[in-house]
């Protein structure tokens, strides 16, 4: 009877002592790097507008390209041009591109045409589009997104002063009704504040192509996507990854500058795009891969060591007290980086959706080992 006891002490403390080391890897990443983004305050930046080019890859978006691209043009910027990349489209694109172009001459038109003997993804479109680009400053969105504001270019491009070459902007979804959006939302705010606040503290890993700005220069520096080329996707955040130092980038999180995409109705819908986006994660550098890595591991350990260490009844009351102050930061920084990215509403829910979320991706990467992968359109 003792020596039962005695196991059973033990097991709880070593099972009580995981539970204290996830809460403190937690708390540091809360308050020693999300904190970063939660007071993040825009420093001033002298007036620089340097001629720009925003591109756009559409295959198949006629309906996007006439909601959207009306709001691309409506940008106050002195000079910019607009670069669409018509890709192997077999609806109306092609001639309403061409309608668009015989308005604003500022509209230039790369077009790809289908090749039975060859397929390509988004990669393929993009350096295209890179290539017919005729400024050095680029901004690159989504067909299916529109700029909040009509001082997204000038925001996005004024960062482009002294060293920096990379500027990663906030790309939000379209809030509508339902919990699968609230879902999907959640999911966007948290690993943008992920990547946000990283490089803040100047440990740039990746971007979104939602909105994201370089240089052409940097772009043929690096090789384009060279060296992953072979990987679907990754058009963004691997080349970010490859191509970011810690002088180099600048974060631009102000709510005229943020990005609006359509957004999935349905979780199946979701989980197909999402299975295509963490593809990329294992060929980040190896320092981005520890910091993400550990993240994640913390929190699966830190939530299985708090039902295990209720359901050995080990100092329940310090427990749930840890609990609840793990807690209170979460979402004093949620709070505080909401209001920041305009997901404010979301700030109820992201307890129960972070379990949700919890639950959820080992079934992406299940599904990624033996389902056969999805194509970017």
């Amino acid at each position: 009877m003792v020596w039962s006891q005695f196991t059973t002490f033990s097991i709880g403390l070593v099972v009580f002592g995981a539970f204290v080391l996830a809460l403190l890897i937690q708390l540091f990443y809360y308050l020693g790097v999300f904190s970063r983004l939660a007071y993040y305050k825009k420093k001033d930046i002298p007036q620089n507008f340097p001629p720009a080019s925003i591109i756009i890859c559409a295959r198949n978006e006629d309906d996007n390209l006439v909601e959207f691209l009306p709001r691309i043009f409506e940008q106050d910027y002195p000079d910019f041009e607009v670069v669409v990349v018509n890709d192997c489209s077999f609806d109306n694109s092609a001639d309403i591109l061409k309608e668009f172009a015989y308005k604003h001459s500022n509209l230039k038109i790369v077009t790809i045409k289908e090749d039975e003997t060859y397929s390509h993804g988004k990669k393929i479109a993009l350096m295209m589009g890179i290539k017919g680009a005729s400024n050095e400053h680029l901004l690159l969105t989504d067909a299916d997104c529109k700029p909040r504001s009509k001082d997204w270019l000038k925001n996005m491009m004024q960062h482009f002063t002294g060293e920096t070459e990379i500027v990663i902007g906030y790309g939000a979804y379209e809030k509508q009704k339902g919990f699968v959006n609230k879902l999907i939302r959640f999911d966007t705010f948290f690993i943008a504040l992920q990547y946000l606040s990283f490089s803040i503290a100047g440990k740039t890993y990746m971007g979104t192509g939602r909105n994201l700005a370089y240089k052409k220069s940097l772009f043929f520096k690096m090789k384009g996507f060279a060296s992953h080329y072979h990987i679907e996707s990754g058009d963004d955040d691997l080349f970010v990854n490859e191509a970011a130092t810690k002088r180099n980038s600048q974060v631009e999180i102000s709510i005229d500058t943020h990005t609006i995409s359509r957004v999935k109705r349905t979780f199946k819908d979701w989980f197909r795009q999402k299975r295509r986006h963490v593809t990329t994660f294992k060929h980040y550098n190896s320092g981005s891969k520890f910091r993400l890595a550990l993240l994640s591991i913390s929190l699966y350990l830190f939530y299985a060591t708090f039902a295990a260490v209720l359901i050995l009844q080990f100092q329940p009351i310090i427990v749930l007290s840890l609990f609840a102050l793990r807690l209170l930061i979460q979402l004093i920084i949620f709070n505080k980086s909401m209001k920041l990215l305009a997901e404010k509403d979301l700030l109820l829910f992201s307890p129960l959706i972070e379990l949700i979320l919890l639950m959820v991706y080992p079934f992406i990467t299940f599904f990624n080992m033996f389902v056969r992968k999805n194509k970017w359109k």
